[in-house]
C-alpha cells in the first residue's frame, strides 16, 4: 500500500542551516498494516510524514501509495489519497465553519469543485449516522462553530473527516500530543477502533514509547534520518519498554540515558 524507496532529504543544502533530516529511508507498507513510528526530536518522523503527505519533494528516491508513483505530485494533488491528523487540534478543520460544512469538505476532498456545493438531505443523515459512532454527541450539534469544540472533539472530528472517504493511507502525526491524558486515551481507542472497522492503512508518528507499543502490529524507530528499529507480528506483541530500549541501542549503537532520547 505504501512503498517509500530510499528516500533522502537534507533542508537548505550548502548553507550554515544545512540539515540531513533523511538517509536512504527504504519502507514498505501493506495494505492493513497499522504502523507506529518512535524517535527523538530531529530523528526523521515528521520529516518522514511530510515526504509522505507531498509537503515538499524529496532529494532522491521515490514514494508509491497503492501503487501509484506520487513523487513528483504537489501537496494537494496527494489528497485523495490521504487522510491526515495533525498534532494542534486547530489544524485540520475550518474553525468559522460549522461541523456539517466540514465534514462535507472532507468528503468532497480530491474531487473538482463546481458552483454547486449545497449539502443535501441524504449527506446530511449520513454526516449524522458517522457522529454518532464517536460517542460525543455531535450528531446533535451538527450546525456549531467547529471553533467551538473542545480539543478533544475537533481531534475526534478530524479523525473522523480523515477518513470519510477510506484513505489509502491514513496519517496521524503525533495527533494525540496536545490532549491532556483522558482525552488523549480517548482518541487513541477511537483511532484503533476505526483504523480496525475500515480495515486502513496508518502510520502513527509519537513520543510516547507506551503508545507505540500499544498500538498497531508493526512498530519503527527512527534515529538521525534513518530506520533503526523495525519490527513486527509476534516480536511487536511480546515487546517491552526495556526491549525497545535494547534494540535501540544494539541497532543506533549509542547508549540510552533511560528513556530520554527517545521522549525528548
Amino acid at each position: 500500500m505504501l512503498d517509500i524507496n530510499h528516500i533522502a532529504k537534507t533542508f537548505n543544502p550548502g548553507t550554515i542551516t544545512e540539515k540531513t533530516a533523511l538517509v536512504d529511508v527504504d519502507l514498505h507498507l501493506n495494505e492493513g498494516d497499522f504502523v507506529t513510528v518512535i524517535g527523538g526530536n530531529g530523528a526523521g518522523k515528521s520529516t518522514m510524514l511530510n515526504a509522505v503527505a507531498g509537503v515538499f519533494q524529496v532529494d532522491k528516491g521515490s514514494i508509491q501509495i497503492g501503487g501509484v508513483d506520487v513523487t513528483g505530485l504537489p501537496e494537494y494533488k496527494r489528497a485523495k489519497y490521504l487522510g491526515r491528523v495533525f498534532q494542534d487540534p486547530m489544524t485540520g478543520t475550518a474553525a468559522t465553519m460549522n461541523i456539517e460544512e466540514n465534514m462535507a469538505l472532507a468528503m468532497r476532498r480530491g474531487e473538482k469543485r463546481g458552483l454547486r456545493w449545497g449539502i443535501n438531505a441524504m449527506e446530511r443523515d449520513m454526516y449524522r449516522e458517522q457522529l454518532r459512532t464517536l460517542g460525543l454527541g455531535l450528531e446533535d450539534r451538527m450546525t456549531s462553530k467547529v471553533g467551538l469544540l473542545s480539543g478533544g472533539q475537533r481531534q475526534a472530528l478530524t479523525l473522523l473527516m480523515a477518513t470519510l472517504r477510506t484513505p489509502k493511507l491514513l496519517l496521524l502525526d503525533e495527533h494525540t500530543a496536545a490532549l491532556d491524558p483522558k482525552t488523549a486515551a480517548k482518541v487513541l481507542e477511537l483511532s484503533a477502533r476505526i483504523i480496525e472497522e475500515r480495515h486502513l492503512t496508518a502510520m502513527m508518528i509519537t513520543h510516547n514509547m507506551k503508545d507505540a507499543i500499544a498500538m498497531g502490529n508493526r512498530l519503527i524507530m527512527m534515529n538521525e534520518g534513518r530506520i533503526v528499529v523495525d519490527v513486527a507480528g509476534e516480536q511487536k506483541k511480546r515487546l517491552t519498554r526495556q526491549d525497545l530500549m535494547g534494540l535501540f541501542e544494539k541497532a543506533a549503537g549509542q547508549q540510552l540515558d533511560g528513556d530520554k532520547l527517545l521522549l525528548s
